[in-house]
């Protein structure tokens, strides 16, 4: 298998990887000459390499555009890359619910129901009817019925922070949603710059080898016929 010499690592590649300088974009290869200052378009590298300078340019365009990059950026840096899905980051498996926590939610929702609604009604209508019209004297809670507002105020008391505690969980996972959105249209638009990046290469690449082809045409063109 023919191989050549890469001008950057000076390591043997097999020649079907060979990148000319002169196919190299401009931003990517001022990449290449800060590592490698005499790399210029007659020069050559790999493609492994030249994948390298991609994802460092990558690199550096999202630090221009966020400044410091965190764990969220380098993890679709990584998997940009490796050229891998963010599949398994966006399906994890949430952790089971406590006990607490299953209680919040069906009280929350419960709570947040017509269901409750109605019968909250019901029983403070039931409430005063029983106090006022069919007990009377015998009452137990008479009119200002201090009792029943004893009771509202514990009801409210203990209802609130236990819906606090079921919508703070739900802020969470409205959060760990949005973190792995967010990763997966970093990961499109980071996509889509390389995809740009290489029909740039391809298109230059084509530019040159029809230059050349017409280079040699031209060439034959003036070459004199043979008579036979």
């Amino acid at each position: 298998m023919p191989t050549f010499i890469s001008d950057c690592s000076k390591l043997s590649f097999p020649a079907s990887e060979r990148i000319g300088g002169d196919l190299v974009r401009q931003p990517i290869l001022e990449l290449i000459q800060q590592d490698f200052p005499q790399f210029g378009a007659a020069s050559s590298l790999a493609t492994t390499e030249l994948n390298e300078y991609r994802r460092r340019y990558l690199e550096n365009y999202l630090v221009r555009e966020v400044g410091e990059l965190s764990e969220l950026e380098r993890t679709v840096l990584s998997n940009v890359h490796e050229h891998r899905t963010l599949t398994d980051k966006v399906e994890e498996l949430e952790p089971p619910l406590t006990l607490g926590q299953r209680w919040a939610d069906h009280i929350a929702s419960f709570g947040g129901s017509w269901t409750f609604i109605l019968l909250f009604f019901g029983i403070i209508t039931g409430w005063i009817l029983l106090n006022v019209a069919l007990l009377r004297r015998a009452s137990f809670d008479p009119y200002p019925f201090i009792l029943l507002n004893l009771l509202l105020s514990c009801l409210a008391a203990l209802q609130a922070p236990v819906i606090m505690m079921s919508q703070n969980r739900q802020e969470e996972k409205d959060r760990e949603r949005a973190k792995k959105d967010y990763m997966i249209n970093l990961k499109a638009e980071l996509e889509l710059r390389v995809m740009h990046e290489k029909l740039d290469h391809l298109t230059q690449q084509q530019a040159l080898a029809t230059q050349h082809l017409a280079e040699v045409l031209q060439a034959g063109s003036h070459l004199p016929k043979q008579t036979p």
